[in-house]
């Protein structure tokens, strides 16, 4: 089973992401902003991260500025908030790929996938 971690603060987009890859032998952490998404992957050290962009008490370029202080773990970028300048940023500092919100359950599944393959 592979562990992903999702950092949203939107609890409706965290459960369709659970739903989407609960029958595809996932098991689904969440956190709910960026502080609280690197002590979750600092204690259970998942396969792939989703990281949204727009969060509460630490958003997700913070987040992934920390995280890639210490780990190489694969982040995929979900945010509604395609800001080009914030993409790139998030590009440089390393992520598998963007996915606009709202998000197609399939394709989110083929690229985690594809990215864990």
């Amino acid at each position: 089973m592979r562990t992903v971690l999702v950092a949203d603060d939107d609890p409706i987009t965290v459960e369709r992401i659970k739903d989407s890859l609960g029958p595809r032998d996932y098991s689904v952490l969440s956190a709910r902003n960026g502080k609280e998404c690197l002590k979750t992957a600092k204690k259970h050290n998942p396969d792939i991260i989703i990281l949204d962009l727009i969060m509460p008490v630490m958003d997700g370029i913070e987040a992934l500025t920390e995280l890639r202080k210490s780990s190489d773990v694969p982040v995929v970028i979900m945010s509604a908030y395609g800001n080009p300048e914030k993409v790139e940023e998030a590009r440089e500092l390393g992520i598998e790929c963007f996915l606009n919100k709202p998000f197609d359950p399939v394709v989110l599944v083929d690229v985690l996938d594809v990215i864990l393959l």
